[in-house]
């Protein structure tokens, strides 16, 4: 049994997260506040024991490690051939939207979604082309008309999906990622599919990889992997992008390579290898830990405060949490909520979509903070409860 309740002062670490005041609670960005598997730390200090942190290879037994891994948990075999490191998912991302499109292309997003796929694509010249989930009844779905009419258009030539969808929590079936690559094939545009909360579903749900679902899908796209979310190493900076088709796999690698995202840390392989190869139980026991802090969520709220409703996503460690009833301003929400409780929760509005009546919140903590967190929420709902 592993302690997802150890109490863990990330204070004065040089955190993003926790850079914050004395009185700050951070539940925004996607960070989880568990220690990496006792299996990764040994494998780290294994390494630092050697005391030489020069320039790294990418071995075999990485390749393995992630293959193994791919094939016993999500039914897909990939080949060493396809695959190619890289230091993480969005340098990853943004170094192919330069690759493989133009300034002033469309890239289409399914939205509301993760704030940094617009920066990936504005920053380097192209536009945000959204395809709005729709949303009914604390339920999104993909509207495949605005879909296909947002793939024709002419400047369109890229997607960017992200599998499972972080903010919502969506696990997409395998008929709408079957459906997604045979517009993409149909109307000539290039799949991103950022899948780096794959291994962040709930018990017994199963994520579906993109690739796996059909040969359109494998043929037109690029899939990014990473342990960084699932096993808490974001900040060692390893990830994986895998490529069926060799032209577009060549394209790619070239890009990678040429904007220096192609090289590991010396930490990066070992505490990979550590976490596919030993990280399973760990995982196992993660994901309940988090199914249980969901339910404390739906619980809670649904007692103490019923016009917040949360979406189900059935992945992830993000509650996608609807406020619109009591709010139609999602930055006045977090605003009042840091300045008046403390409590820091991720503004639905820089997603994009109908984002502005939500807020997004890291349940990924131990059950005190957790529940800190709510109290604070209510003392915040209450406020705009007398408000009415």
């Amino acid at each position: 049994m592993y302690n997802f309740d150890e109490d863990v002062n990330r204070r004065l670490s040089d955190s993003m997260k926790w850079n914050v005041k004395d009185n700050e609670l951070p539940m925004w960005v996607a960070d989880m506040d568990f220690k990496a598997a006792p299996e990764i730390q040994e494998a780290l200090l294994k390494r630092v024991e050697h005391g030489v942190f020069g320039y790294t290879e990418v071995p075999l037994r990485w390749y393995n490690a992630i293959i193994e891994w791919w094939k016993k948990h999500h039914n897909v075999i990939f080949k060493k051939s396809e695959m190619q490191f890289v230091t993480g998912v969005i340098p990853a991302i943004s170094s192919m939207v330069k690759r493989l499109s133009n300034v002033g292309d469309n890239i289409v997003t399914l939205t509301p979604v993760y704030d940094i796929f617009f920066h990936s694509i504005e920053n380097a010249g192209r536009h945000v082309l959204e395809s709005p989930l729709k949303y009914r009844a604390f339920h999104y779905e993909i509207d495949f008309t605005d879909l296909e009419s947002k793939l024709s258009q002419p400047t369109t030539t890229l997607m960017i999906l992200c599998n499972p969808h972080n903010p919502i929590g969506k696990i997409f079936s395998r008929s709408d990622l079957r459906k997604i690559g045979d517009l993409c094939i149909k109307h000539n545009v290039t799949v991103i599919s950022d899948e780096i909360h794959c291994d962040l579903v709930d018990p017994k749900e199963r994520y579906i990889p993109f690739l796996s679902v059909s040969d359109n899908c494998a043929n037109v796209s690029v899939t990014c992997i990473s342990p960084s979310k699932s096993f808490n190493l974001a900040g060692l900076q390893s990830a994986c992008v895998v490529i069926r088709n060799k032209r577009l796999r060549d394209i790619v690698i070239r890009g990678l390579n040429s904007d220096e995202v192609a090289e590991p840390n010396c930490f990066a392989i070992d505490a990979t290898v550590a976490a596919y190869k030993k990280g399973e139980k760990w995982i196992d026991e993660l994901r309940s830990y988090l199914y249980d802090n969901k339910k404390e969520v739906y619980t809670y709220l649904k007692k103490n405060m019923p016009d917040l409703k949360v979406v189900n996503g059935k992945a992830t460690y993000l509650v996608w949490i609807d406020i619109s009833k009591i709010c139609s301003d999602a930055d006045k929400f977090q605003e009042f909520t840091q300045k008046s409780t403390g409590l820091i929760v991720a503004s639905g509005k820089k997603y994009r979509g109908n984002g502005n009546g939500f807020i997004r919140l890291n349940i990924a903590c131990n059950r005190k903070t957790l529940n800190e967190g709510l109290k604070r929420l209510n003392t915040v709902y209450n406020s705009f409860q007398l408000k009415k």
